[in-house]
């Protein structure tokens, strides 16, 4: 058994759910193959790809906030943010900095139901950012991208509850496709 198997019998069905639709996602827009900048440290998801034939660089942990250039420079074919720049206070600079390639990304959209992500015991698991659709796209044409295709996901569990039963139905993941604007 590979790896990549032991790894996806890993996960949980809600996020099994999330890497297929990000992949599937990817693929629509006609990206099946090549080298990919993926933003934050290695990841599963960034270990999925890997296992379906794309090479992929991790920026690791340095802060973006802090270093944002450290995403310059890179040969690749497309940049990855999956839930990355909600974590980050200024995503515009990173943004400003990416190479000419597209870029696929995921973030969380705020839920009116829920407060802010915020593990008290680790300052890298916090979210600064939970956004609605429009700001992220007004984020992403203020940094000179362009979106050209959206999705929204919702986050199912089998939990039992009012929350749980708004995740089924209210979107949680918003991601887009987006290319350097032409002006």
């Amino acid at each position: 058994m590979s790896s990549a198997t032991v790894l996806l019998d890993d996960i949980g069905p809600g996020l099994k759910l999330r890497f297929d639709r990000t992949l599937a996602f990817m693929r629509a827009a006609g990206f099946e193959s090549g080298r990919i900048l993926d933003l934050g440290p290695d990841n599963t998801f960034a270990q999925i790809l890997r296992h379906e034939g794309f090479e992929v660089i991790n920026t690791g942990t340095v802060d973006l906030d802090l270093e944002p250039e450290i995403v310059r420079g890179h040969d690749v074919n497309c940049v990855t943010s999956f839930e990355l720049f909600e974590h980050l206070v200024a995503p515009f600079n990173v943004l400003r900095e990416l190479p000419d390639v597209p870029l696929f990304a995921t973030v969380p959209l705020n839920l009116w139901f829920s407060d802010a992500y915020r593990n008290p015991s680790d300052v890298w698991d916090r979210h600064y950012h939970e956004f609605e659709d429009w700001q992220f796209d007004w984020l992403l044409e203020k940094s000179g991208w362009s979106i050209v295709h959206r999705e929204k996901w919702t986050s199912p569990t089998k939990d039992i509850g009012v929350r749980p039963l708004l995740r089924r139905f209210w979107p949680r993941y918003y991601a887009v496709t987006a290319h350097r604007s032409t002006l």
